[in-house]
């Protein structure tokens, strides 16, 4: 494993309790038994909104991913880029996912980002550009995906 010594999983600390100004219940747009999904903290500057895809049970990455939250985690991915793509006016979208120091990753707990794109938005190219996002800014884009996914959205 990767994560140092003494690492404590956002991810993790969310779904027990612990809530800051990156992570509020208000951020969550979508919960199935396995996994959820939420406004990211941190946007890129062309591509408001974006979206990260957790499994609920912690696990570094794709390498010890069980088969049954690697099923939870694509589908709601796959519902969830259905959903950017219907409520905020983009015209397509991008999914990623990190593993291991090499492969970029930095939060030790597996998800997936779905970004939704605009023509020339340059994402790639601005990966030092993205920026701690206003709780209520992320409100509204939340908002707006719920509304489009129709799906349960508290924690439980």
């Amino acid at each position: 494993m990767h994560a140092p010594a003494g690492y404590v999983c956002p991810f993790c600390a969310f779904l027990e309790g612990t809530h800051d100004d990156h992570n509020l219940p208000t951020d969550v747009v979508a919960v199935t038994e396995r996994a959820y999904a939420r406004i990211a903290p941190k946007w890129w500057p062309g591509n408001p909104g974006a979206v990260l895809v957790i499994p609920r049970t912690h696990v570094e990455n794709i390498y010890d991913l069980s088969p049954s939250d690697s099923a939870a985690v694509w589908d709601l991915t796959q519902r969830v880029a259905i959903g950017i793509r219907s409520s905020y006016a983009c015209e397509g979208t991008s999914i990623r996912q990190h593993n291991e120091p090499a492969g970029g990753q930095d939060v030790w707990h597996l998800h997936v980002h779905v970004f939704p794109r605009h023509p020339d938005d340059r994402l790639y190219q601005r990966h030092d550009d993205a920026e701690w996002v206003d709780p209520a800014h992320r409100q509204a884009f939340a908002t707006r995906l719920r509304t489009a996914l129709g799906m349960p959205f508290q924690l439980t």
